[in-house]
């Protein structure tokens, strides 16, 4: 997670992934525990990281209490300061990695490969690595610049879902919209899901001009 606005996306993510039976190498930027802070109240403290993540998981994107009653052993976290974590090393097992949400800062930096933090670092591995890494950008409008770090980003292999959901699929709740973007997110990384209705062509073979 990185300092954008936009946590709700990141805990659907979350809560989808160990849906799906997926080990969770979590990091949280400096930036993004201020964020977290300032869209749901929750303070993100390394010593109760557990508790933390809990208590968000289990609010919808409303605030209000969800349904989450999974169980956190599939979640290991690692300090964003923490430049010798796992995720550091190519040799660190890893299929790939989800930077939800991705401010316009942690696209150029990762584009840039500075590394300068463990979120920074880690991609960075994961792109010479050739492994898969998805970056949900939530930003508007984008100037140049940064259009042109998400060509880069494009160029090194990376997929760039911006955080923009669609409205075919039914949504009457916020949550919905939220988990469009999630699942377009879990699509390019290639983790099954059931977050959103897939769009399966008009009824009666009918055009939408008709």
């Amino acid at each position: 997670m990185s300092g954008a606005s936009g946590t709700p996306y990141a805990a659907a993510v979350l809560r989808a992934l160990l849906a799906a039976g997926e080990a969770v190498d979590l990091v949280v930027s400096r930036a993004s525990r201020l964020t977290l802070l300032d869209e749901t109240g929750i303070s993100f403290r390394d010593a109760h990281w557990r508790d933390d993540l809990r208590e968000w998981l289990a609010r919808g994107a409303d605030g209000k209490p969800d349904a989450f009653r999974t169980d956190l052993d599939g979640v290991r976290y690692w300090n964003a300061g923490d430049l010798a974590a796992g995720p550091s090393s190519g040799s660190y097992p890893a299929k790939g990695m989800l930077i939800v949400p991705a401010s316009t800062a942690c696209v150029a930096g990762v584009a840039l490969g500075l590394s300068k933090d463990l979120l920074q670092r880690a991609a960075s591995v994961v792109l010479k690595e050739r492994r898969r890494l998805v970056v949900a950008v939530r930003e508007a409008p984008l100037n140049g610049q940064t259009l042109r770090h998400l060509v880069a980003l494009d160029d090194a292999g990376a997929t760039v879902v911006p955080a923009s959901p669609a409205f075919y699929a039914g949504a009457t709740h916020i949550q919905d919209l939220v988990d469009f973007v999630a699942g377009r997110v879990l699509d390019a990384a290639g983790v099954p899901h059931t977050l959103y209705r897939r769009w399966e062509g008009e009824l009666g073979g009918g055009s939408r001009d008709d």
